[in-house]
């Protein structure tokens, strides 16, 4: 069923064409992602479509009957309500009953809370506000009363985030929703969306968020718009292949167009009404042809200082904002080239790690020593302090007019901004122009260009393409400094450290060995662990049984085990068949999703088989 349709859209700022008579639909219950570089119109696609904007031409179509709830990436909430009236602020019947009982308790007056319960009863509304709990709770909304107004930009973001989910539209339309959110929380979020039954519309550079909960892409490219029907490891499989199929037309239409462009020189008189239709077709042939054959791509190679024998050693640091212990008797002394992931829930001190080594935080108690030949890079979360009213190159030559790169090689600023994928046009816009990404993209150049041998990353994967993303990955697993990276994205995380800070609370910090994935997986078998440890004992035996007496499988079991081996078997040949055949280039779309759904399904099998297998198996090993 056709939930919402957008057809011919054409949308453009000025001289900038983001894009030309796109269309784009979405079904129910899909799961669908926007993917662009940035500037290319992410953003203004989602506003068109939740009906914020308006394009320059074309339509967007929304069944009547349906709800609609958009998150923007930069959320407009009143300032002077408090955090529960701008949470229920809502014309829902069912979600104003909830108020009216979450304000009776909190001013435990009597007889309004009766009436309050008595209309929660006939509205059966308690598993409604049980759910609104947990989705506050979840995303750490717990002090009610504050002011929006007092509340830091995550927090901010956070809110609009509970509040579009409680209101549980048919159609959610999110913009950046992981942003802002610790590892626990974008988790929370993955298992939330997809138990969800909303139809999902979203813009997200978290790669293993798009693995997980899509089932849809549409990647937006040179003002045209692509489709691909499977998650994020299938759309990078497609991607180049279309790519390649389109560089290839290109080189045909290339070929072409020089016969074409001769016989056109060559034969004017032929220009007569039976040879109009070759000149149309001319035409074609030409705007074919002069398309871009490769996707752009940025090679990171800046230059980095000489690293001493000393870097940065740490003793006993203490700090605390007033009876809250952020770091507790913490020290660690880095060594030349090891890269390092800081995770931990918001508030617990990460960035104030970062600040205390900048010089940017006083500490309560300790030393720190830095050699003397640490230049440190300091990209900050928040910190992208811009004249609004400088052009892009000035930006650039505001630090330094000739760059060095690897190899001995220097740029001048604007060789460096078409090396960072900021194409001429864009040299002499003005800042106030730039989207968001781009704004990051500028001011990590401008961290970069430095050449510093000491990098600290504070959450550096916000607001950035996937490209870029891709592209920085690649440049700090080759870069020969010290890394320290505050980060939400799992994916760079598993891709660029090689161990972590864990902040555990209370100012505890774990060094683990290893990036996020590992760390999770050992921290979910010690969870499991405490578990079994924590099941009440067995009773004992009764005197009558052997105490040694072995468990053998009964005739049922063993019949069992013999089956599952054989299923096993099955599923793991016909799994291999179906990564086979999607990897193999069928093109079939309703193929490619009845593949894609029995995938799972023969994974989910494959599991629960497992399993049981090792159960038994283990019957006769005791």
């Amino acid at each position: 069923m056709n939930y919402l349709q957008a057809e011919n859209i054409t949308k453009s700022y000025g001289d900038l064409v983001l894009y030309s008579n796109i269309s784009l639909s979405v079904e129910r219950e899909q799961r669908v992602a926007i993917i662009a570089n940035n500037g290319a119109g992410k953003t203004s696609l989602l506003r068109i479509l939740a009906g914020a904007d308006t394009p320059d031409c074309g339509s967007v179509t929304i069944r009547n009957d349906l709800r609609l709830g958009y998150l923007e990436q930069s959320p407009k909430l009143n300032p002077e309500r408090t955090v529960i009236e701008e949470v229920f602020e809502s014309s829902d019947v069912t979600l104003q009953t909830i108020k009216e009982y979450e304000m009776a308790c909190r001013d435990n007056n009597t007889e309004r809370l009766a009436n309050a319960t008595s209309a929660m009863d006939a509205a059966k509304a308690w598993n409604y506000e049980a759910r609104i709990k947990q989705i506050l709770s979840q995303l750490n909304i717990n002090n009610f009363e504050q002011k929006v107004g007092q509340l830091s930009g995550g927090q901010k973001k956070r809110l609009a985030l509970a509040k579009t989910l409680i209101d549980d539209p048919d159609i959610l339309i999110l913009d950046e929703p992981t942003n802002h959110l610790d590892l626990n929380m974008i988790e929370w979020l993955e298992a939330f969306l997809n138990s969800s039954k909303s139809t999902l519309i979203m813009v997200t550079h978290d790669r293993y968020f798009l693995d997980r909960v899509c089932d849809i892409i549409y990647e937006i490219d040179d003002h045209q718009i692509f489709k691909y029907r499977g998650n994020y490891s299938y759309f990078l499989a497609k991607r180049e292949e279309r790519i390649y199929n389109q560089n290839s037309e290109i080189e045909k239409a290339r070929q072409l167009y020089k016969k074409e462009l001769d016989w056109i020189r060559r034969m004017p008189q032929a220009r007569g009404t039976k040879a109009k239709y070759r000149i149309d077709a001319f035409e074609d042939i030409k705007a074919t042809a002069f398309k871009n054959t490769r996707s752009e791509s940025m090679q990171i190679d800046i230059k980095s200082s000489r690293l001493g024998t000393k870097i940065i050693d740490l003793f006993s640091i203490d700090k605390r904002f007033g009876d809250k212990v952020l770091l507790n008797d913490f020290t660690y002394q880095f060594r030349r080239g090891e890269k390092i992931g800081v995770v931990g829930a918001n508030g617990a001190g990460k960035t104030t790690l970062l600040n205390i080594i900048t010089g940017n935080e006083p500490y309560d108690r300790g030393r720190i020593e830095i050699g003397t030949t640490i230049k440190i890079g300091y990209y900050k979360q928040e910190e992208m302090s811009f004249d609004e009213n400088k052009r892009v190159i000035e930006v650039i030559q505001d630090v330094a007019e000739d760059i060095a790169v690897g190899e001995g090689t220097r740029l001048s600023p604007t060789q460096f901004l078409n090396y960072f994928l900021f194409p001429h046009q864009m040299h002499y816009a003005y800042v106030s122009k730039l989207s968001g990404g781009e704004r990051k993209r500028l001011y990590l150049m401008t961290v970069l260009m430095r050449n510093p041998n000491f990098l600290i990353l504070d959450e550096p994967t916000n607001d950035l393409d996937i490209v870029t993303l891709n592209v920085l990955e690649d440049y700090l697993a080759k870069y020969d400094g010290c890394v320290l990276i505050v980060s939400h994205d799992r994916y760079f995380m598993d891709k660029v450290v090689d161990h972590l800070f864990v902040f555990e609370g209370d100012g505890k910090i774990k060094d683990y060995p290893g990036n996020y994935t590992q760390y999770r997986d050992w921290k979910n078998s010690q969870v499991k662990a405490e578990t079994a440890a924590a099941k009440p004992e067995q009773p004992q035996q009764k005197p009558r049984e052997r105490a040694d007496a072995k468990r053998r499988m009964t005739f049922k079991e063993r019949k069992e085990f013999e089956q599952l081996e054989s299923e096993i078997e099955q599923l793991e040949t016909e799994k291999s068949q179906i990564e086979a055949a999607l990897s193999g280039g069928e093109s079939d779309a309703k193929k490619i999703t009845e593949l894609s759904t029995r995938f799972d399904e023969v994974s989910r099998l494959l599991d629960q088989k497992t399993d049981r297998w090792i159960e038994l198996s283990e019957i006769e090993s005791n």
